[in-house]
């Protein structure tokens, strides 16, 4: 490991970082969501995810583990109130809003008894713990013989224009040619890694990509998604908020060029069984 991949691994896993700063309140988190209203196709990852637990008995038990701003949670009173739902994360901020009950519990150590639940999400979270294969098996070890586990991640491809973006910002805030890179959450566990790492623990992983190509009329909510990485501005080796401020430049030039910008996005899911 390369001390520039170990002290990424060490920001976007530190759990002071993630409960004190990142995850504090949902602010941030809503402003990466809402990029999303802008894409095309439309994936509802909720609907999604309340379809793929459709086989769940009526009164089965879910926990959603890292369950953020409840956003699944929200979904899945409304389409399932049948189910027993349970949500937990690390940071207790984050859990002011969601409907309850919810606990603070890390995914390592989950409080609940070996083959519990019928199910568990761990949605665009796993990249953020530090033992990524005990989260795994801490899954597999709740979850019943019959049951699933449902995760999601981004690729390692996801939004390459804001990654140039950034770059191009950065360097010009540096007088440099290109910039640092932005510090990628989901590298750890992304699209292409997840496979390997669930396939420790479950015999079928199944990936569902959901590609899309977000499209913006106005520099906002980009500036808003790549601001909502605040948490992690010490790793970017270059003044975050001048960065963020040469970014919304470049971008209203780019819009006012061509009317718009685009962002590739290559998300999805994996289902996950014995």
């Amino acid at each position: 490991m390369t001390e520039l991949s170990a002290a990424h691994d060490a920001a976007v896993t530190d759990r002071g970082r993630l409960a004190g700063s990142a995850y504090s309140s949902d602010r941030d988190l809503a402003a990466r969501q809402s990029l999303y209203q802008w894409q095309t196709p439309r994936h509802d990852l909720p609907g999604i995810v309340a379809e793929q637990l459709s086989g769940v008995r009526e009164g089965g038990r879910v926990v959603d583990a890292g369950c953020g701003n409840g956003t699944f949670l929200r979904r899945l009173r409304k389409d399932r109130p049948d189910l027993a739902l349970l949500g937990l994360d690390i940071a207790p901020g984050i859990l002011a809003g969601v409907p309850g009950p919810v606990a603070v519990a890390d995914a390592t150590r989950l409080p609940l008894a070996a083959g519990s639940v019928d199910a568990a999400l761990v949605m665009h979270m796993l990249y953020h713990v530090p033992d990524i294969p005990q989260a795994v098996r801490e899954l597999s070890r709740v979850v019943a013989r019959d049951g699933l586990v449902i995760a999601s991640t981004n690729s390692d491809r996801d939004k390459a224009e804001l990654d140039d973006l950034w770059q191009r910002a950065a360097g010009d805030v540096l007088g440099t040619e290109n910039g640092p890179a932005r510090i990628s959450l989901s590298a750890r566990f992304s699209l292409e890694k997840a496979p390997a790492f669930l396939g420790e623990e479950f015999g079928r992983v199944e990936t569902r990509e959901l590609p899309g190509t977000i499209t913006v009329h106005d520099p906002e909510p980009v500036i808003a998604y790549l601001a909502s990485y605040r948490a992690w501005a010490d790793q970017h080796d270059v003044p975050f908020d001048a960065t963020v401020e040469r970014a919304r430049v470049l971008l209203g030039d780019h819009i006012a060029r061509h009317g718009m910008f685009e962002i590739t996005c290559k998300g999805g899911i994996l289902v996950c069984r014995r």
